[in-house]
């Protein structure tokens, strides 16, 4: 086991496993459920797909593990860390917005492992698409965060529907969960590594901004012309505030992109992708992106509007300061507006220039391609495409991410404009794909 964990570690680009993971795979073990209660960004993921391989037999040609997340982003997510362990065994999403035809596809020949959110799960067990008879293992990560969401009845039709399970697994970053009736543990081990994990966690740092009067906007405008380049997640509380904010500092000349539930999936797509691979700096997001969201180096959390509760605020500020990275959370305050009883009352007021100096644009902009992996292109395709026809050097292309239908590209700004027009009418896999900047 240590050499098949090593070999993983290594496909992972991780050094070692961390003390959470280690006590995880020592604790999966044994004859019980395991509950595991560990911050966000403290390698959760990796803790439970270990057991979750270890579980998985090659004779056996059916599914033999379920993972029920709350939001499509968590489910890709953890489908690419699992394919990034290169375990032999196939794996498969299922999700809201995704095309249930190609998961049906997918679900024909069986995977060993279906990962996927409560409502779209479901609907695959009504049909029958999913078969369960080999099903031993079911994961429930974030699961405080599916009940929270309202998928109780979708999560107590799915753990009915799995009718010889052996081992359950629960995962969560907050302390205070009450178990739901429909889901009986077997003698539950519980891991809580919530306490040592917030001592630890000196990195984070926690100011304010006072406005001295009631326009939060042009405060948070001069915050971010000081922070300048370095990478910033706002939270507001409604998708209508999101769109409000990111226009008008696009407006003020700060460039930025905008995250919410209501997005089409290739709108959420381009956000993401433009955040994740440095197109911009700056996303304005509702608390959908406070969890499941893996992007590193988000070296500042805004609180533009105050979290509605205490977990909230936890689950936003664990956006960054990850893996003991550092990052700082600021709360943006109206005169009119207090801080929450469970904030530090004594935190340092941050003081801003009155002279705002835009920051400058970044070096990438994004080029999308209407075609991806089921056109069997990759990524490899796309840098032969983008180095030949395009004209374009190695250091000229930055993140590229394949979805199904569709892929994105950062390449050098200032070199977008006549990659452009070389690749016009240029052919990948000699089919005629649509590229354009991302919108």
């Amino acid at each position: 086991m240590k050499e098949k964990i090593q070999t993983i570690l290594e496909n992972l680009q991780i050094k070692s496993l961390n003390e959470m993971q280690k006590a995880v795979l020592s604790g999966i073990e044994k004859e019980q459920d395991l509950i595991l209660l560990s911050a966000t960004g403290s390698g959760k993921t990796l803790a439970f797909l270990l057991p979750v391989l270890f579980a998985l037999q090659k004779e056996i040609k059916q599914t033999q593990a379920m993972i029920v997340v709350p939001s499509r982003e968590l489910a890709l997510q953890i489908e690419q860390v699992f394919k990034k362990m290169q375990t032999g065994f196939k794996v498969t999403c299922c999700y809201g917005g995704h095309k249930r035809e190609i998961e049906e596809n997918n679900l024909i020949e069986s995977p060993a492992v279906i990962i996927g959110t409560p409502g779209r799960l479901g609907d695959h067990l009504r049909r029958g698409s999913i078969r369960t008879e080999a099903i031993r293992l079911l994961v429930l990560d974030e699961f405080d965060k599916s009940l929270e969401l309202g998928f109780l009845t979708e999560m107590e039709f799915i753990v009915g529907s799995l009718k010889h399970l052996s081992k359950k697994i629960l995962t969560s970053a907050t302390e205070a969960v009450e178990m739901p009736d429909f889901l009986p543990l077997k003698h539950p081990q519980r891991l809580s590594f919530l306490t040592e994990e917030a001592e630890k966690n000196n990195s984070l740092d926690v100011k304010k901004v006072v406005a001295d009067s009631e326009n939060k906007l042009d405060i948070l405008f001069r915050l971010l012309c000081k922070i300048g380049n370095r990478s910033a997640i706002i939270f507001c509380n409604h998708r209508e505030a999101v769109e409000r904010v990111s226009n008008q500092l696009y407006e003020k000349g700060i460039y930025n992109e905008f995250y919410h539930g209501a997005m089409e999936q290739r709108d959420r797509d381009s956000a993401l992708n433009k955040f994740r691979n440095g197109t911009v700096n700056i996303l304005v997001t509702t608390d959908i992106a406070a969890r499941g969201l893996d992007i590193p180096n988000i070296r500042y959390i805004i609180h533009y509007q105050l979290p509605q509760t205490q977990d909230i605020y936890t689950h936003r500020n664990g956006r960054t300061a990850r893996m003991d990275a550092s990052g700082t959370v600021v709360l943006l305050l109206s005169s009119v507006e207090y801080l929450p009883p469970y904030v530090d009352q004594d935190m340092e007021e941050i003081a801003l220039p009155e002279k705002a100096v835009l920051p400058e644009r970044t070096k990438w902009v994004t080029l999308f391609f209407a075609a991806g992996k089921k056109d069997k292109v990759n990524k490899i395709d796309i840098v032969g495409f983008l180095l030949q026809k395009a004209a374009l050097k190695k250091e000229d292309i930055g993140l590229i991410e394949v979805k199904d239908f569709h892929s994105f590209a950062a390449i050098n700004r200032l070199k977008s404009s006549n990659a452009l027009r070389l690749i016009k009418d240029q052919r990948i896999k000699n089919k005629k794909v649509k590229v354009e900047i991302a919108k």
